[in-house]
């Protein structure tokens, strides 16, 4: 089952060959253990340039990167993103704002979204391109297995705002399912702890927050919120780690 699951996961959250099935996509909406399982593959990969952080210019780093997070995850949850941001600049009862992120066009909220969480995303990665190469590699790998834990925890915690991918995933997870993801995503938080402990649990935090925001201002959550959630999540995971290494040092024996 969770085999399934984990290759549904890949397939929603990735551009790696896994195919795809029903029995995988059914597995994956119902299997909240599988969105963290994916972010160490998914983190693994991208994090591959961090490994040459002592022989190529930093700059040089956090761009193979960025192009890796492209090439290896596409652009999918980069809509969801530009859709919360063109919501969250209207004022109105939810149905207006959800109506807004129905529109395909670009408004200046996704503009101001897509930029802002892009140049953020290249500075936190110059920042972890300053750290041992070992040890940035577990920042990164931290940073996707949070943002992946952040979608599970509005999948378990969350309520539909309206039917759609949202709603298919709410109605297979319940509260109490959120304590697996939560498990599989220790290990990612020890590698370089305190750096990567901080990371996902702000990855958490994040999470928190914009549910509440969503049931809000949204009436619950949607498949926008969990796509802006993974980009958000992945973004203030980074930089909480390299503020907590600059802080605590590189953490534990175990530290990679």
């Amino acid at each position: 089952m969770i085999l399934h699951a984990l290759r549904g996961a890949l397939g929603f959250f990735s551009r790696l060959p896994v195919g795809h099935s029903e029995r995988a996509w059914e597995a994956f909406t119902t299997s909240p253990t599988a969105f963290p399982l994916a972010g160490y593959v998914v983190g693994g990969l991208v994090a591959v340039p961090f490994l040459a952080a002592d022989l190529l210019p930093a700059p040089v780093v956090a761009a193979g990167y960025l192009v890796a997070l492209v090439v290896v995850t596409g652009v999918n949850h980069f809509d969801g993103l530009a859709d919360l941001g063109d919501a969250a600049v209207v004022h109105g009862p939810p149905n207006k704002r959800r109506e807004v992120m129905r529109d395909t066009t670009v408004g200046v909220g996704a503009v101001l979204a897509l930029v802002t969480v892009l140049l953020a995303l290249a500075l936190a990665a110059l920042a972890v391109a300053g750290l041992p190469p070992r040890g940035a590699v577990a920042v990164v790998l931290a940073a996707e297995v949070g943002a992946k834990l952040a979608m599970a925890t509005l999948a378990c915690l969350g309520r539909p705002s309206h039917e759609g991918f949202g709603s298919r995933i709410l109605a297979g997870t319940r509260t109490r399912d959120l304590g697996w993801p939560v498990a599989v995503a220790v290990p990612a938080a020890l590698l370089a702890a305190p750096a990567t402990a901080v990371a996902v649990a702000v990855a958490l935090l994040v999470a928190v927050v914009l549910g509440s925001w969503a049931d809000r201002t949204l009436g619950g959550v949607g498949g926008d919120v969990f796509g802006a959630a993974n980009e958000l999540a992945r973004v203030a995971a980074l930089y909480a780690a390299v503020v907590a290494w600059t802080l605590f040092g590189g953490g534990f024996p175990w530290t990679l």
